[in-house]
């Protein structure tokens, strides 16, 4: 028995090797097939001299400043397509703080990438869907068909972004004031050097730095994370702009300057007519600071809803496992929860729910396909079976009592 055990632990070994295991006539196909496709796309992308028209749109809901309709972002590789952003649907209303939460690799930063089309080429592309940008002049484009050309006019003025890693997001061989100054001479061609400089020095004391003056003279590896993470919040608002994309802003900082870099992006949000869409992992970040909460796994959105609803009334399992994560004083010396197992191969995708293998309330139902999303509320959505089995139990228990009243 034992023996049969052996061999055929050795044979589930082998077929698993054989199922990962790609051949060079298969990784060749895939370049040549990638490379065509990829070929299409950057024809688009580098389009000149295109009317406007061709990429003027019309928003859903004029209260919003983006829409993601249906946002395919993909990375052509030899070993297949990594469907980082698998279908995304979500808004960004206006004067709102929306915050994207996810473990690494779910696709939370790929989404901002393609938003500003600063995905990494030619590998990674926007295959399909749109996104709709509300400009600061009444205009609506759909960014998925913006040329490069005409994207750098929006990119920087009517959006920025403030990167993840303040350490390397600076140029180490300018001093901070060329950065500061090089946005504004980029888009007001007019402006004299001497009124960049005072624009930069006031955005420098708008973001609470100390001296501005003498930090506007300094180079990046002069100043301390903190002081690199308020000098990219002050060239993100340099031109006023309708959309700040912030990448967990506060990953690289302390406890104390987080919290200053939070309060800051806060009255930042009631200072500007704007949004901001905030990217991170740290659910207590989220509770502290966004209006509306968007939940990714693995390249989907499987909930979604205001800030309140998702942590008084999660839905899914994964976003139930994301809020037991997160460290407590009243643990006392309980271990601190983590959700079993990894997020599936991006490249092949299983056709049920991908959070199906890491599940523990998983049952006979989550087989199927994946699931559709379904209203909880107004406001509240989530793609779950679970979630849809308590709403038909709910439907059914009022109408049980609309029975007994009649």
């Amino acid at each position: 028995m034992k023996l049969f055990d052996n061999l055929q632990k050795k044979i589930d070994k082998k077929k698993s090797i054989q199922k990962h295991y790609i051949s060079k006539e298969q990784i060749k196909q895939t370049a040549k097939e990638n490379s065509r496709i990829i070929k299409e796309l950057e024809k688009q992308n580098n389009r000149k001299n295109v009317p406007e028209e061709e990429y003027l749109t019309k928003m859903r809901d004029s209260n919003n400043v983006v829409e993601f309709d249906d946002l395919h972002a993909y990375f052509f590789t030899d070993a297949g397509i990594v469907k980082a952003v698998d279908g995304v649907s979500f808004d960004i209303p206006k004067k709102s703080i929306v915050g994207v939460v996810g473990e690494s690799g779910c696709g939370k930063s790929v989404t901002s990438l393609a938003l500003m089309k600063l995905m990494q080429k030619p590998q990674g592309q926007i295959f399909s869907g749109e996104i709709r940008y509300n400009a600061k002049d009444g205009k609506a484009y759909n960014i998925s068909k913006v040329p490069r050309e005409d994207m750098n006019k929006i990119r920087g003025k009517e959006m920025s972004m403030i990167f993840q890693e303040p350490m390397t997001s600076l140029n180490p061989v300018f001093r901070i004031g060329d950065q500061l100054d090089e946005i504004l001479f980029l888009h007001f061609p007019g402006i004299t050097p001497e009124e960049a400089k005072e624009k930069s020095i006031t955005m420098l004391k708008t973001v609470g730095m100390a001296m501005p003056e003498s930090v506007y003279s300094r180079y990046p590896h002069e100043l301390s994370g903190g002081m690199r993470q308020r000098v990219m919040i002050a060239m993100a608002l340099s031109c006023d702009p309708n959309l700040i994309i912030a990448d967990e802003p506060t990953t690289a900082l302390d406890v104390t300057i987080q919290a200053q870099i939070l309060d800051l992006l806060r009255s930042i949000k009631n200072d500007i007519n704007g949004s901001i869409m905030l990217i991170t992992h740290d659910l207590g970040v989220i509770a502290e600071m966004a209006d509306y909460v968007v939940v990714m796994y693995a390249g989907r959105i499987i909930e979604k809803g205001t800030a309140r609803e998702i942590y008084k009334n999660p839905q899914h399992p994964y976003t139930v496992g994301l809020q037991k994560s997160i460290p407590a004083l009243n643990l006392n010396d309980e271990k601190l929860y983590t959700i079993p197992g990894t997020v599936p191969n991006p490249i092949n995708m299983p056709n049920y729910c991908y959070f199906r293998d890491r599940c523990n309330k998983r049952f006979g139902k989550c087989d199927g396909e994946y699931p559709a999303t379904i209203q909880i509320s107004p406001t509240h959505s989530v793609a779950c079976y679970l979630a849809e089995e308590i709403a038909a139990e709910l439907a059914k228990s009022k109408d049980g009592e609309k029975n007994a009243k009649k």
